[in-house]
């Protein structure tokens, strides 16, 4: 199994961060623009941890180069059940530096949609106090 998945499957946090390469780009399956940097992915992905009920992954396809997965996953999100993908590309490091991710249906969107919102600003503040941590250690 793949460590990405293993940490996922896990909820640990700290071992997603991890793999997070510093430039990563977060594109979300309900925002327009895409979240750029590690610590503010770290945050939403914390978010998103908040937010799925019953998260499991069902299926795990990689190409031959082991550096584009696609992870399939079902969970439920205010009752609404969803499949998605988290689609990622791995730098020369084996650090994601694209993150994609996708769901389905339209419903299940929605109510991800307004779950993560609630979530924004504990998102903003954990992204922000973890880059004046970075700034502080340098």
């Amino acid at each position: 199994m793949h460590p990405f998945r293993t940490a996922v499957e896990a909820n640990d946090a700290a071992a997603i961060e991890a793999l997070l390469a510093d430039n990563v780009v977060f594109t979300s399956p309900v925002a327009f623009k895409p979240y750029p940097g590690k610590a503010l992915t770290a945050a939403i992905l914390r978010g998103v941890m908040r937010v799925f009920e019953d998260f499991h992954y069902v299926r795990e396809i990689a190409d031959p180069g082991g550096r584009d997965h696609a992870f399939v996953f079902e969970a439920k999100v205010n009752g609404k059940q969803l499949t998605g993908c988290d689609f990622l590309h791995f730098d020369a490091e084996g650090k994601i530096d694209d993150f994609m991710v996708m769901v389905r249906p339209l419903s299940a969107a929605t109510a991800l949609a307004e779950a993560m919102s609630a979530q924004f600003e504990q998102i903003q503040t954990e992204a922000l106090a973890a880059v004046e941590s970075k700034g502080a250690d340098a």
